[in-house]
C-alpha cells in the first residue's frame, strides 16, 4: 500500500464557532481575540432570554472602537480580505478593517467543538494525531477508501460527517507524508480538499516560497534569500554540503530531505508534552519598581497555574523558566534546571524568581510568562543512583530548596 497521510485544519475554527451561535454575522467582517469585556457582558445581558442569533448586527461592538493590548486569535474571510490575520494586535488590525466586529474568545466553547470534530474523526479513521485545537494528522493508508483517488474518497467522507455533527467546515490535504500534507491543506482554503502524489513536487511544491515549509522561519528565511534561494525547488537543487556549511549539519540537512518531500515521521496517537507555559500579556506597561506589588501578584499567579496545569494533567518539571516582552516589544527568555523534578507552586516560583534576576529589568514590561520543561510523568521521575544516598541521607539539598534571595517582585 501506498503511505497516505492527511492534514486537516478547521477553517478559521474560532470564528466559524462563533458564527454558530450568531450566524447573523456570516458573510462580515468578524475578529476573534481577547477575553469577554463589560461591552461584551452588556449586549449579552441586555439580551435576555432571547436567543443570541437575534441579537442586530448594529449592536455588536466594532474593531475601531476597541482599546487594549489583546491579539487576534482568528478572523472570518471576509475580515482577512483587508489585511487582518492571526497574531496581528487588535489595535493594528483597527486601521485596517475598522468595520470589523470583534468578539471574545469562549475558550469553553472552543473545547467543546474541537473534541466534537476530532472523536468524529476517530470513528472513520483511528489513528489520528492530535496538534492542537484546530488541526490534526490522520493515518488514511490502512482506512477504507483510503487509498482511493489518492485518498479523496475519505477525506470527503471526513469532511460531511464533520459538517453533519458541528456545522462548520474544515480543508484537508493528503500526501505520502506529513510535510507534504501539511502544505497541501493550505492550497483549497477553505472547505478545499487536495491530494499530492510522489509524482506531483515539482509541480505542486517546488514553486512554493521556503517560508512554506512547516519549520522554516522568519531568520531562516531571510538567511535563504541573502544565499539567493526563494523557492522550495532553489532548496532542492543545492548541494547538501553547501546548505550544512551555512546552517549547520543537522539543519542544512533536513532542509535538503524536506525540499525533496522527504518525512518519515510517524502519525503518533499519543504524545509526551514538551513543555507547559503560561503569559499574560498586561493591559499597560508595567515597571518593575514602580509597579513591584502588581507584577508580583501576577508573577505568583502565573506559577500557580503552571503548577496547577503540571498536577492536573501529572507531570513533573526539571526546568523552570520565564519569559518577558518589554515595552519595545523585544522578548528576552531565561532558565534554570533543577536538581530533582517538582510540580509544587514554591518552588517554580522560587526558581522563577531567580531567573528573573538574570534579565534586565530597566525598561517597562508589556508581557510576563512561566514556563516548565523537561516534563516527566509524575512517580515516573529519573534518580541517579549516585545521587539516592546523600538525598535520603538529609546531605545534599536540592536547587529548590536552596536559600532564596530577595524576590524582585
Amino acid at each position: 500500500m501506498l503511505r497516505r497521510i492527511a492534514h486537516l485544519d478547521m477553517d478559521a475554527f474560532f470564528a466559524s464557532v462563533e458564527l454558530l451561535r450568531y450566524p447573523q454575522l456570516k458573510g462580515l467582517p468578524v475578529v476573534i481575540g481577547g477575553g469577554r469585556r463589560t461591552v461584551d457582558e452588556a449586549l449579552l445581558a441586555a439580551q435576555g432570554e432571547r436567543a443570541l442569533r437575534f441579537i442586530p448586527v448594529a449592536d455588536f461592538p466594532l474593531l475601531k472602537d476597541y482599546v487594549g493590548r489583546g491579539v487576534i486569535t482568528t478572523a472570518t474571510y471576509a475580515a482577512r480580505q483587508f489585511g487582518v490575520g492571526s497574531a496581528m494586535g487588535m489595535m493594528k488590525a483597527a486601521n485596517l478593517c475598522p468595520q470589523a466586529i470583534v468578539l471574545p474568545v469562549d475558550f469553553d466553547e472552543i473545547r467543546n467543538y474541537s473534541r466534537l470534530f476530532k472523536s468524529t474523526i476517530t470513528e472513520i479513521a483511528p489513528l489520528m494525531q492530535d496538534r492542537g485545537v484546530d488541526e490534526v494528522y490522520i493515518d488514511f493508508t490502512e482506512v477504507p477508501g483510503g487509498q482511493r483517488e489518492g485518498g479523496q474518497v475519505l477525506a470527503r467522507l471526513i469532511q460531511k460527517s464533520i459538517f453533519d455533527k458541528t456545522g462548520l467546515t474544515c480543508s484537508i490535504g493528503v500526501a505520502p507524508n506529513k510535510l507534504l500534507a501539511k502544505m497541501a491543506s493550505e492550497f483549497q482554503k477553505p472547505k478545499g480538499i487536495s491530494i499530492v502524489h510522489e509524482a506531483d513536487l515539482q509541480a505542486l511544491v517546488w514553486p512554493l516560497a521556503c517560508r512554506k515549509i512547516n519549520g522554516i522561519g522568519p531568520k531562516a528565511d531571510e538567511k535563504l534569500a541573502r544565499l539567493n534561494i526563494h523557492t522550495i525547488g532553489e532548496l532542492a537543487a543545492q548541494d547538501p554540503a553547501f546548505l550544512i556549511a551555512h546552517f549547520g549539519k543537522a539543519t542544512g540537512a533536513w532542509m535538503h530531505e524536506i525540499a525533496w518531500g522527504r518525512d518519515d515521521r510517524p502519525v503518533v496517537t499519543e504524545s509526551e508534552p514538551v513543555s507547559m507555559s503560561r503569559e499574560t500579556t498586561f493591559d499597560r506597561d508595567l515597571h518593575a519598581v514602580r509597579d513591584k506589588a502588581e507584577l508580583g501578584a501576577i508573577f505568583t499567579r502565573l506559577c500557580e497555574q503552571v503548577a496547577g496545569d503540571l498536577q492536573r494533567k501529572g507531570y513533573v518539571a526539571k526546568t523552570i523558566g520565564i519569559k518577558l516582552r518589554y515595552d519595545d516589544f523585544k522578548s528576552v527568555t531565561r532558565d534554570q534546571t533543577l536538581e530533582q523534578f517538582t510540580a509544587d507552586t514554591k518552588s517554580i516560583r522560587k526558581i522563577a524568581g531567580l531567573c528573573l534576576k538574570r534579565v534586565p529589568l530597566d525598561k517597562r514590561l508589556r508581557l510576563l510568562g512561566v514556563r516548565a520543561a523537561t516534563l516527566v510523568k509524575a512517580g515516573e521521575e529519573p534518580i541517579y543512583e549516585q545521587n539516592r544516598a546523600l538525598l535520603q541521607s538529609g546531605r545534599v539539598q536540592t536547587v529548590t530548596e536552596s536559600t532564596a534571595t530577595d524576590q524582585l517582585f
